[in-house]
C-alpha cells in the first residue's frame, strides 16, 4: 500500500481502502464503547439509553467512513453523530440540573439546525461544534458541582478528554509529537480516550421521558 502524504492528523494518507488506517481502526473504539454500555446496563437490570448508545456507535461508524474510504459525503457522516452526542450530553445535563425528564427534541432539534450549518458553511460548522462541546462541558461541570456523588465520574471523564485532546493536538501535522510513519498516532489516542469517556459517562444518562434523575441536591449551610 503506497503512502500519498501526511494528512492534517499527521498519519500518512495511504492509497488504499483505508486512507488513515490507524485512525480508521481506532474509530471502532466508539462502537466497542456502545456495546460495553449495553452489556453492563443489561447485566445490572437497567434500561439501555438507546439514543445515547446509537449516537456513540454512530460516532465510530462516521469516523471509520472519514478515516477509511473517505467518500465525498464523509464529513456529514462524521459530524452528524458527533454533533448529536454533544447536543445529547448538553440536554442531559440540563435535565439533571432541573430534575426533570429529558425530552428527545431537546437534543434532536439543535442537532438538525447545526447540521444545516455544518453542510452549508463547513468552517462555521466546525466552530459551532467547538461551541457545543464547550457548552456540554460547562454543563457537565455544573452538574458535578450540584451533585457531589457524580464528581468522581465527571473528573475521570474530563481527565480522559483533556489528556486525549492534548495528545491529539500535539500530534497534528507539524506538531512536536507528529510522526507520520508511526503506528502510535495522536489522533488514535484521542479516539480511545473519547470513547472511554463516553462509556464512563453512560451511568449518568438520565431516563428519557421517565422519572426524574437522582443526582443528589447540593447541601446548603447548616443553621
Amino acid at each position: 500500500m503506497d503512502d500519498v502524504g501526511a494528512g492534517p492528523g499527521c498519519e500518512w494518507s495511504a492509497a488504499g481502502p483505508l486512507v488513515e488506517p490507524v485512525s480508521a481502526v481506532t474509530s471502532l473504539a466508539f462502537v466497542v464503547a456502545a456495546v460495553v454500555v449495553v452489556v453492563l446496563r443489561r447485566r445490572a437490570g437497567l434500561p439501555v439509553p438507546v439514543a445515547y448508545v446509537a449516537l456513540v456507535a454512530g460516532v465510530g461508524v462516521g469516523s471509520v467512513v472519514q478515516h477509511g474510504p473517505d467518500p465525498a459525503w464523509s464529513d456529514p457522516a462524521h459530524d452528524l453523530p458527533l454533533v448529536g452526542v454533544l447536543c445529547f450530553l448538553a440536554a442531559d445535563a440540563v435535565a439533571a440540573r432541573r430534575r426533570t425528564a429529558r425530552r428527545w427534541w431537546w437534543w434532536a432539534l439543535p442537532t438538525a439546525v447545526l447540521m444545516v450549518v455544518v453542510i452549508a458553511w463547513p468552517r462555521a460548522g466546525d466552530l459551532a461544534q467547538v461551541g457545543v462541546a464547550v457548552v456540554a462541558g460547562v454543563l457537565l461541570v455544573l452538574r458535578a458541582y450540584r451533585g457531589p456523588a457524580v464528581r468522581a465520574r465527571v473528573a475521570v471523564v474530563l481527565g480522559l478528554l483533556g489528556a486525549g485532546a492534548l495528545v491529539g493536538s500535539l500530534s497534528r501535522t507539524g506538531g512536536p509529537l507528529c510522526d507520520p510513519s508511526s503506528v502510535l498516532q495522536g489522533h488514535a489516542v484521542w479516539h480511545l480516550a473519547a470513547a472511554s469517556a463516553l462509556a464512563v459517562l453512560a451511568p449518568l444518562v438520565t431516563p428519557a421521558g421517565g422519572p426524574p434523575p437522582t443526582d443528589p441536591a447540593p447541601r446548603g449551610p447548616r443553621p
